[in-house]
């Protein structure tokens, strides 16, 4: 049966094989509003379109394309992505672009959790404070991975950052590297935007040739630091950074300039259990 005049036909369906909106939506499980939505957006594009009344005509053979939608945002997929994975027709290719929104969920997940436990512990009773010591660090030749960039992408800054070091870790001789650390500015917390130093202390002999594009040999200057350590996931880091700052405004007089974090087992934020030093520079008061 042809359509009748008035109408645009999307599909080469008859009118008598056409669905309403209504039946179509009790088919799929998704509401008029929805259905509505994704055809102004092109992503669900009805059958049929009555011109006059803009009533809506759904075509059976859609159904499959409209469960496949409702399952991606059900997922929290967002509309761009389920465009191009619906108009993918290379099996590859789709399965790639799922891949990626899968890695971005699982992300997020980490996120959500590491933000239930620091909720938690703010619920529980109070553990006793963290030890805090002191040292005297002497300027330290390291290779340097440095950038200037706001707070909210240290997190997967700092990963890559890492990644290139350990890189060249591997390459080098173990004699003539050490440890790994951070330097973090001031200003990348308070104003959420500043300066950012991953590094490798390395000794005489270190060979420069293993450097790569984003890494340098840089001298960090001398400095007194307060010390706390930190053993246990990433969520407990920041206890032991108020406790050594609270330590250090009772005790010490700080001075300007950045945090130095040295890690001696595994990386915060990347690995489940990290031993992380921190350290405060302080002008000492006292002996």
């Amino acid at each position: 049966m042809a359509a009748r005049a008035g109408m645009t036909v999307r599909h080469n369906r008859g009118v008598a094989e056409l669905m309403t909106i209504g039946d179509f939506s009790r088919a799929v499980r998704l509401s008029a509003k929805a259905l509505r939505l994704y055809h102004e957006t092109d992503l669900l594009v009805p059958a049929v379109i009555d011109e006059r009344t803009g009533y809506r005509w759904y075509a059976p053979d859609q159904i499959a394309d409209a469960r496949i939608v409702r399952t991606l945002r059900d997922l929290e997929v967002p509309l761009d992505t389920v465009r191009r994975i619906t108009a993918a027709r290379d099996v590859d290719a789709r399965a790639e672009l799922m891949r990626d929104h899968l890695a971005a969920m699982e992300q997020k997940l980490a996120e959500t959790r590491r933000s239930v436990e620091s909720l938690r512990a703010l619920l529980e009773p109070p553990q006793s404070s963290a030890t805090v010591t002191y040292r005297s660090v002497p300027e330290t030749t390291v290779v340097a991975v440095e950038a200037t960039i706001a707070r909210s992408a240290l997190s997967g800054w700092f990963r890559s950052s890492i990644a290139s070091l350990q890189q060249i870790a591997r390459k080098s001789d173990p004699a003539t590297i050490g440890a790994f650390g951070g330097v973090w500015s001031d200003e990348l917390f308070s104003d959420e935007y500043g300066s950012a130093t991953v590094f490798l202390t390395v000794g005489p002999g270190f060979d420069q040739s293993v450097l790569s594009e984003d890494a340098r040999v840089i001298t960090l200057p001398a400095v007194e630091l307060a010390v706390a350590v930190h053993d246990g996931a990433d969520e407990g880091v920041p206890a032991v950074y108020a406790a050594i700052g609270e330590h250090v405004a009772r005790h010490e007089m700080a001075t300007a300039g950045p945090v130095r974090e040295t890690y001696l087992s595994g990386f915060p934020g990347i690995d489940d259990r990290s031993i992380t030093e921190i350290g405060w520079p302080v002008f000492r008061l006292s002996r």
